[in-house]
């Protein structure tokens, strides 16, 4: 290796100094002196073994902090947090308070809706009674008005064939008296052997006929 004057008189003087600076530290070691990075000395770096929240020594500015902290995050939940919360609630109940609401006025609306409806059925009940009653009514004027016509044509019938009745009853007692004066008078004539007076017969036949 190629070495150069200059290197060759700084190279001694700085082992020398490296190994003068690592004589200190094990010196300082060897007498227990103090650590000048962490402030502890050597000896007691692991002595204590306390974990640091319950060093005593440390418990009032552990306290300090844990009331800033408390106090920070009391702020925090009373000013932000807490009204937050607070105004969800609020719009909740008011949303619950409208729905409630609501449906109150459709409860009502059905109970009117179902209230008409049946104040229109038994209207439409009464109506079709009323109607079925007068059609009936109008039915049974129609048949008697009918039956009286039917029973005035059979009235009628009934006079003129009791008329024609009594037309042929009248003709055939005219017939059954002429017939009964021709028989009287050829019974006379084949009993006496003469001619019987036609007065006389017809006197005889009504007498006999009235008995």
């Amino acid at each position: 290796m190629f070495v150069t004057p200059a290197y060759a008189e700084s190279t001694p003087a700085e082992g020398a100094e490296a190994g003068h600076s690592a004589t200190t530290t094990h010196d300082a070691a060897a007498t227990g002196e103090m650590h000048t990075e962490t402030g502890v000395a050597h000896g007691d770096e692991h002595a204590t073994g306390v974990f640091p929240p319950f060093d005593q020594s440390t418990f009032a500015s552990q306290l300090l902090w844990l009331a800033i902290t408390f106090g920070l995050f009391y702020l925090l939940m009373s000013k932000v947090i807490v009204p937050r919360i607070g105004g969800i609630l609020e719009t909740r109940h008011d949303r619950i308070a409208q729905d409630l609401d609501e449906a109150s006025r459709l409860k009502s609306e059905a109970d009117a809706a179902i209230a008409t409806y049946e104040q229109e059925l038994a209207a439409a009940r009464t109506k079709g009674h009323a109607i079925a009653s007068d059609a009936r009514d109008a039915a049974k004027a129609k048949a008697d008005a009918e039956r009286g016509k039917v029973e005035a044509g059979l009235q009628d019938k009934i006079a003129a064939a009791e008329a024609r009745i009594a037309d042929i009853k009248t003709k055939a007692l005219a017939d059954v008296g002429s017939i009964a004066e021709e028989t009287a008078t050829a019974v006379v004539e084949q009993l006496v052997g003469g001619k019987a007076a036609k007065a006389e017969i017809a006197a005889a036949v009504k007498a006999a006929a009235a008995k």
